[in-house]
């Protein structure tokens, strides 16, 4: 059970996908219909590889919009900030598309009707969301949850998904407090009144059962849980919740025994093969793009401060192992003069006037791209730090070396969720990301992940 409710949102997701192209698609064609509707001869023409031309059409709006960020399953978009984002993925489709005509010619659909093609394919996808945001508005469609519990676990609930918008998918009935264990939660405290917990779900038609005890030895209904699971109520851990619907691994309830058996953390050989293959294709394609900028960033170190115009930093990689991660420099030479290492800060003054620029657009870790074909990195992955920040966040924090169980990555989940980190309490809210990113990794997610860094470069999030 817990799996399928893990790939409900993806299915989602996937389902909108579909009905997305599928509409983009049939913008094509309408559009034709608006452009030659007196040019029969015009039209016929036209309809020769309709299909191709609109699912090409179809493909390059989707791909913008996974880029920046409309199919992520754990973000919630503001009005604004939706219209914008759908603005700018029809306009990097449409450019996208102007480069693919340019390759392939034969499956140009001219400027008219592809200027008629974005703009209806727009307002059916806005109309799209627009009813998609009413429908999970309604409570009758969340999913009902019951919390077993009411102490300072449960309230985690209430403190990390207080916002309507991070309860879309589902609606808290209720917390039911548990027999000797202090009650923390303020509002929502059910009283069982004296029936089993059975009795309680169905007359609360509850869907979950989120077990949030902060003691459970002895203080479990384990027989009336049972009788429940039985019935068709899913009994979920509150790890596991959190990890559903926020996207993370919440350390204060994640135990060791929930992370040893609760799956993912695939290290197969066909997982390592395909990881490896993506890695080595998305860095040799970047590479091939971006070699122009790097050679301008390369001459403007230069012209500016001279040489040397790499960095070259040890970071902790996959197991602990040590190696030379590659950056353009962009800090004054005697920015760690004294050999004491720090995070870098907003508006650092080690950073050069060049610097500052490459670091706000990530220019200055294109060099990393060696660091992967080499295989010391992948593209996708937890970022690595140095040895000395590990040494004291190892200390500090809990799991923190279970992020090393994989390649460090040029740009992952936490980058994705979480702004720059310059503090143990920042490496503490990335680490959730990156735990999370550990259990889950997969190919697609990869690619979900390479596809949303577009829209942190673009919006600058998380640079300094």
């Amino acid at each position: 059970m817990s799996a399928s409710m893990r790939s409900r949102k993806s299915r989602t997701l996937l389902t909108l996908w579909i009905v997305e192209l599928a509409l983009v698609m049939i913008a094509v064609p309408a559009a034709a219909w608006l452009r030659f509707h007196d040019d029969p001869a015009g039209h016929q023409e036209f309809a020769e590889w309709l299909w191709l031309r609109a699912f090409m059409v179809a493909m390059a709006v989707t791909g913008a919009m996974a880029a920046f960020g409309l199919y992520q399953v754990h973000v919630r978009h503001k009005w604004v900030d939706l219209i914008l984002r759908l603005i700018l993925s029809f306009a990097f489709g449409g450019i996208a598309l102007l480069v693919a005509y340019y390759l392939l010619p034969a499956i140009y659909i001219g400027r008219g009707v592809l200027a008629m093609t974005l703009a209806l394919g727009f307002g059916a996808l806005l109309l799209v969301r627009v009813g998609l945001f009413r429908v999970l508005k309604s409570d009758a469609l969340k999913r009902r949850v019951l919390v077993l519990g009411a102490g300072e676990r449960a309230d985690l609930i209430n403190q990390r998904m207080r916002r309507q918008n991070d309860r879309q998918s589902f609606v808290v009935v209720g917390f039911l407090p548990l027999d000797g264990q202090q009650v923390v939660v303020g509002d929502g405290l059910l009283d069982a009144g004296g029936g089993t917990l059975m009795e309680l779900v169905d007359r609360l038609q509850v869907h979950e059962i989120v077990v949030a005890a902060d003691e459970r030895r002895g203080a479990m209904p384990m027989e009336q849980m049972l009788a429940c699971a039985q019935s068709g109520v899913t009994v979920t851990h509150l790890s596991t919740f959190f990890e559903r619907e926020a996207g993370i691994v919440k350390m204060q309830v994640a135990d060791p025994s929930w992370l040893v058996f609760s799956g993912g953390f695939d290290h197969s050989t066909p997982r390592r093969l395909s990881k490896r293959f993506f890695d080595l294709a998305a860095a040799l394609v970047l590479l091939l793009l971006a070699w122009p900028a790097m050679l301008v960033v390369a001459l403007c170190i230069w012209f500016e401060s001279g040489g040397p115009i790499f960095y070259r930093q040890t970071r902790v990689g996959e197991g602990g192992k040590h190696f030379d991660l590659v950056k353009f420099r962009s800090m004054r030479t005697d920015a760690e003069a004294d050999g004491v290492a720090r995070w870098a800060s907003t508006g650092d003054d080690r950073t050069t006037r060049v610097g500052r620029f490459i670091r706000l657009t990530r220019l200055d870790e294109l060099p990393q791209l060696f660091n992967i074909i080499k295989g010391q990195m992948s593209f996708v992955g937890p970022r690595p730090e140095r040895p000395q920040f590990v040494d004291m966040l190892d200390q500090e924090l809990r799991y923190y070396s279970v992020r090393h169980s994989v390649k460090p990555g040029l740009t992952g989940w936490a980058q994705l969720r979480y702004p720059y980190g310059a503090s143990v309490k920042d490496a503490e809210e990335k680490l959730k990301f990156d735990l999370f990113y550990v259990k889950n990794h997969g190919l697609v997610f990869d690619l979900m992940i390479l596809l949303q860094t577009v829209e942190v470069v673009i919006f600058q999030r998380g640079s300094r």
